[in-house]
């Protein structure tokens, strides 16, 4: 009897097709293990870095890297109302991506307003500490996903202490207190209030809104980041970040 030759080379394919899913699947376990680590451990330990410090680092750009990392409670408490108040109004709420922002947005964007962003907080930490810059599916996919994850394991004291931390505000300025020193003069203990909102009126796009020299419309953004300050009931709407 001759062998079927045909089916005995259509099992090893199919072998080799298992043994790569497998691995593949392995791979991915692994690696969403190591990310599951990697965030436990940031929970406690102060990244030295982010991906965009290295980007900058880099991109030969003739900018010095400003980055000096403070605990939370040597920032003004103006300034993390000031960057919910700008950013992500919800973020004492939502568990890392805020759901009805985004249904908000495009429903918004089907009665043809133009898409905006629904980035919360949460989700711009897990995109300046892992990720990088850019409007790719992939990229938001994985920002929800870390977003998710490190809203699981950090509470909201950690996760804002890492944003305006590693938060860029100026070309090479990384962090509320380089960027308090360069702009203003003084430690991010002692920014006021207008200060603060001037510091998040420019994170949409650091690179050309400037905190030290406002342009009318980032004036324009300072009143209006004050005005939600205020209708936020002030200083007490994020009094959880201080228990």
């Amino acid at each position: 009897m001759i062998p079927n030759l045909g089916d005995d080379t259509t099992v090893a394919q199919r072998s080799v097709i298992q043994k790569s899913l497998r691995a593949l699947a392995w791979s991915l376990v692994g690696f969403l293990l190591l990310i599951i680590a990697l965030i436990v451990l940031l929970r406690f330990v102060n990244p030295p870095t982010s991906t965009f410090m290295l980007g900058h680092l880099f991109s030969g750009s003739s900018h010095e890297l400003r980055h000096e990392w403070v605990s939370l409670d040597e920032i003004s408490p103006w300034v993390p109302l000031a960057v919910v108040a700008s950013e992500d109004q919800r973020f004492p709420y939502h568990q890392g991506v805020d759901f009805s922002a985004i249904r908000k947005a495009l429903a918004e964007y089907r009665a043809g307003q133009g898409l905006r962003g629904a980035s919360t907080i949460t989700q711009q930490t897990a995109k300046n500490l892992f990720l990088w810059n850019g409007r790719s599916f992939v990229r938001k996919a994985l920002e929800a996903g870390l977003a998710l994850g490190i809203d699981a394991i950090w509470p909201k004291r950690r996760i804002m202490e890492v944003y305006l931390n590693i938060a860029e505000f100026g070309h090479g300025v990384y962090g509320v207190e380089a960027a308090s020193r360069a702009f203003f003069g003084i430690p991010a203990s002692r920014l006021s209030q207008t200060q603060a909102a001037r510091l998040a009126a420019v994170l949409p796009n650091p690179k050309v809104l400037s905190a030290a020299s406002p342009s009318s419309y980032v004036w324009e953004r300072v009143a209006w980041i004050r005005g939600q300050m205020a209708q936020l009931s002030g200083l007490h709407y994020l009094r959880g970040l201080y228990n």
